[in-house]
């Protein structure tokens, strides 16, 4: 009897640890800003037949690293309520958009004087100081590349998104709208570089930097999991060395540059005023002609008319000049 007891509690005793393990225990939830991959013994579910070249998410990933960056697709679970086996594993991870420092280094934080300032060198040689923001988030398409791909995707991804932009810096060139409008027999000032400096180039030309990065890193997704959804650059800063340097230079461009523009502005007034004196001229002659080819036209009429037209037409006239004048003075012939 003790003994059928003994079997009795261990199969209630299994009986109820198998209802907690896999019947308690197997339910989860996902908030409206997580989604999660499931895997069974490891592998996870994927769509069978489908890889990520078969999604938009490779639509900006150039040919050559297609082979590469070939990830299967998974099956993703939404938000709500859900039930898993005990041999299988949940991955959630958050798809809200996160905010980053360009300087900061996930695996070294102190790099990078503490994640505020990202290094870079210019074409010129100059080693400047970055500052700016990046944000991301987690590709919702490319789950295992994020999840299964990279040990540490976001340190990966910030390591990629910083490499591109150093090379950017090193070969950033501005364009030919911002150098110093010049007449062709015009010399160059002295102590001038018309050709530009690269940090003024690149302090004149964020905007144009932001969206240049932001073209290059497109194919983050299909490469990491991870979108990078804009960039924001700042602030870029010489070396402390050279600062006062760079401020004269710029404030001689400056003066240059307003002297240049204070001259076309005058040039352009001048050619205004030219303009406005021929209009004047010409409107003062037409006046003046306008009653001569009046006169010219009623002339041609009348000697359309006939010939006795033109003496008859004469005659009225002189008749009008002696009624207006005072004094008449004849040629009396003997």
């Amino acid at each position: 009897m003790p003994i059928i007891e003994i079997c009795l509690g261990i199969s209630i005793g299994s009986l109820l640890y198998l209802l907690v393990r896999c019947v308690i225990s197997g339910f989860y939830t996902l908030e409206q800003n997580e989604r999660a991959v499931i895997t069974t013994f490891g592998r996870a579910e994927r769509v069978l037949g489908k890889t990520t070249l078969d999604d938009p998410v490779c639509e900006h990933l150039p040919q050559s690293d297609r082979e590469r960056y070939c990830y299967p697709q998974v099956r993703v679970v939404g938000p709500g309520a859900h039930f898993k086996l005990p041999w299988q594993k949940v991955h959630k991870v958050s798809i809200a958009i996160e905010t980053a420092n360009l300087a900061y280094d996930p695996i070294t934080p102190q790099a990078n004087s503490g994640g505020t300032i990202l290094e870079a060198v210019t074409k010129d040689q100059l080693n400047i100081g970055i500052s700016g923001q990046l944000r991301y988030a987690i590709s919702e398409r490319n789950l295992y590349a994020y999840l299964f791909g990279v040990k540490n995707p976001v340190a990966h991804i910030l390591g990629y998104f910083v490499s591109i932009l150093r090379e950017r810096i090193a070969n950033f060139e501005a364009p030919a709208k911002d150098s110093l409008p010049l007449a062709e027999d015009q010399p160059a000032p002295e102590g001038i570089d018309l050709e530009g400096i690269s940090i003024n180039d690149l302090r004149k030309n964020l905007n144009l930097l932001n969206e240049q990065m932001d073209q290059e890193c497109l194919s983050s997704a299909a490469r990491y999991g991870i979108i990078l959804d804009a960039s924001l650059i700042t602030g870029i800063d010489p070396p402390s060395e050279i600062d006062s340097a760079l401020a004269a230079i710029n404030t001689a461009n400056n003066e240059v540059s307003s002297d240049i523009s204070v001259a076309n502005a005058f040039a352009d007034q001048r050619i205004v005023e030219s303009k406005k004196a021929v209009e004047i001229q010409t409107m003062r002659a037409e006046a003046e002609v306008q009653p001569l080819r009046w006169l010219a036209e009623q002339l041609k009429q009348l000697k359309d008319s006939g010939k006795d037209a033109i003496p008859a037409y004469l005659r009225n006239v002189r008749l009008d000049l002696y009624q207006r004048a005072r004094r008449i003075i004849l040629d009396m012939k003997e």
